[in-house]
């Protein structure tokens, strides 16, 4: 069976680090899926303009492992890194086949672009060039079941910290020409505590690469603290 690369998306998630870890909860970020040549068909997309969610089925092409390579077992960053379950019970990205699977908000259809028919999307949880295999629209009546147990994972379900900025940061995201609506995108990202949870220095600084910035913070007991911004070099 040969499964073909239909679209790739674009985004500010240039590296792996600062990504949600499901989709839907940054849901003001938005991304664009843009189709390959041979799939930019605006016929593709008749209808689909009358849903507010779609499904991604996309690979996990940057998760470092060889084809054919997976355990049995993985370790979820959020039960702090030590804790093995098993791979059909997590959404590792280290898995028998690489494949991903997201639900999106559909914000709207582009269709006069230079690279045909394009979908705006919010809630993405790809990376920046992540290669993507179907599009599907979502559908309540089916997809959706408010009585479905979390298992483990519940327990992250409404997890944030609050994010601020130094007064230095704040300055520097003004003259860099980081506006207020990127902005609240970054918080939303940011209040979902990149980090693994073994990882837990109040010192620390960390950089996280978030379109053409290089964005710094910190972690501690009062939230997540903003501290440096600068352009990221390419």
């Amino acid at each position: 069976m040969e499964i073909r690369k239909i679209a790739r998306i674009e985004n500010r998630f240039i590296g792996k680090f600062g990504i949600p870890r499901q989709s839907g909860l940054a849901d003001t970020e938005e991304a664009r899926i843009v189709f390959e040549p041979e799939y930019r068909n605006p016929d593709a997309l008749r209808g689909l303009e009358g849903y507010s969610h779609l499904w991604l089925l996309w690979e996990f092409s940057e998760n470092g492992k060889e084809e054919g390579a997976w355990s049995p077992t993985v370790r979820p960053p959020r039960l702090g890194g030590n804790t093995r379950m098993g791979v059909f019970a997590t959404r590792s990205p280290f898995r028998p086949n690489p494949i991903g699977l997201s639900s999106v908000r559909l914000v709207r259809i582009e269709y006069d672009t230079q690279e045909g028919p394009v979908l705006i999307v919010a809630g993405a949880d790809l990376m920046n060039g992540t290669p993507i295999y179907d599009v599907k629209p979502y559908l309540p009546y089916t997809d959706c079941h408010p009585d479905a147990k979390e298992g483990f994972a519940g327990a992250y379900t409404d997890y944030r910290l609050p994010v601020s900025f130094t007064e230095e940061a704040a300055g520097e995201a003004e003259r860099l020409g980081m506006d207020e609506a990127m902005r609240q995108a970054l918080k939303e990202v940011l209040a979902l505590d990149p980090r693994p949870a073994y990882q837990n220095d109040a010192e620390r600084v960390y950089g996280m690469s978030y379109g053409v910035y290089e964005v710094g913070f910190s972690v501690s007991e009062e939230g997540i603290k903003v501290s440096n911004i600068r352009f990221r070099s390419v």
